[in-house]
């Protein structure tokens, strides 16, 4: 009958723009372009980018290998930057995603305005988008003077042999992957003089909200932003970050600035400490012995936006060990 071939074009039709669609988003897209950029190296820039990769903006966490014999996994001596760090189902993760090795020895072939789209934008040389586990979207709105200092350290990371495989990812994540990516958007370093908004800074660089906040389905909750409370699949069970916003009962509220500061540095010696093997021993992701490398001013500044932030009373479990 008519009526059902009219149905069947329909039918059809939606399905031709549906294919369309996904082909678009899977073979045309992440579409950032890259920028013509020559970064100049200067001892103050790979100061900076030393300062930025290691304490702030913790890039080499990932991209090194961690002792985790020990509190807070501080990275093994002679693999920074070599990548290889496997993150996957086992973590809850959609897929096995492999950090890359961001030395010379990987980098070599690379402009800097490629490095420049993979840290801001999440594309790497051949145009594949980056699992957002790599904080992009937080790297994308720092200064571009930050990021330049970034890329001139690591221009001068000691070339390491190491050659990672790809990552995989699990369906339909694959696909989703690809409409991430977004066109970065710098934001110039505010004055120190202003602590709120230099603390803002520097906690939005160092990606604070990403663990600090809870996730449902996949996505955070904005509702409880800094609340802490994202879980973390570890060998020992199900590991919470805290909350870090100033509610007292619940957060940091009753935290003076001194004991803040103070907790992020007595991580200098407690990184040596090896892990005590017995059932109420836990290690933590939070790289304590990497931040403890901040300077004071910039801690201070980290605290005095935190505790200019909405508390929200959000109790949470710190750690659920496996039965």
């Amino acid at each position: 009958m008519k009526i059902f071939k009219i149905i069947g074009w329909i039918v059809g039709g939606i399905l031709v723009v549906f294919i369309g669609i996904i082909a678009y988003v899977k073979f045309y897209l992440p579409n950032i372009p890259v920028k013509d950029i020559n970064v100049e190296i200067t001892s103050e820039r790979v100061e900076r980018g030393a300062y930025l990769a290691n304490h702030v903006m913790v890039c080499m966490d990932c991209h090194s290998t961690r002792d985790w014999s020990k509190y807070s996994g501080p990275i093994e001596t002679g693999t920074l930057g070599k990548g290889g760090e496997i993150f996957d189902q086992k973590m809850g993760l959609p897929g096995k995603f492999i950090s890359p090795n961001i030395t010379s020895y990987k980098l070599k072939d690379w402009t800097d305005g490629e490095i420049y789209r993979a840290i801001t934008s999440g594309v790497n040389k051949d145009g594949h988008p980056l699992f957002p586990l790599m904080p992009y979207l937080s790297y994308g709105q720092a200064d571009n003077e930050d990021i330049y200092s970034v890329i001139a350290y690591i221009r001068q990371l000691k070339p390491v042999v190491n050659d990672v495989p790809r990552s995989e990812t699990d369906f339909p994540m694959g696909i989703i992957m690809n409409l991430i990516p977004a066109v970065n958007h710098p934001a110039p370093i505010p004055s120190k003089n202003d602590r709120i908004a230099y603390g803002k800074y520097m906690v939005t660089i160092a990606s604070c909200a990403d663990c600090h906040t809870p996730f449902e389905k996949g996505k955070p909750v904005d509702a409880l932003r800094f609340a802490g409370g994202r879980e973390f699949l570890m060998p020992f069970g199900t590991l919470r970050t805290a909350n870090i916003t100033p509610d007292k009962e619940t957060g940091i509220g009753s935290w003076t600035q001194e004991v803040f500061v103070n907790l992020f540095k007595s991580y200098d010696s407690i990184q040596k400490l090896d892990i005590v093997s017995g059932p109420d021993d836990y290690n933590t992701i939070m790289p304590w012995s990497m931040y403890a490398g901040m300077n004071n001013e910039d801690l201070e500044a980290v605290y005095q936006y935190l505790r200019s932030l909405k508390p929200i009373n959000h109790e949470v479990e710190k750690v659920s060990f496996k039965k």
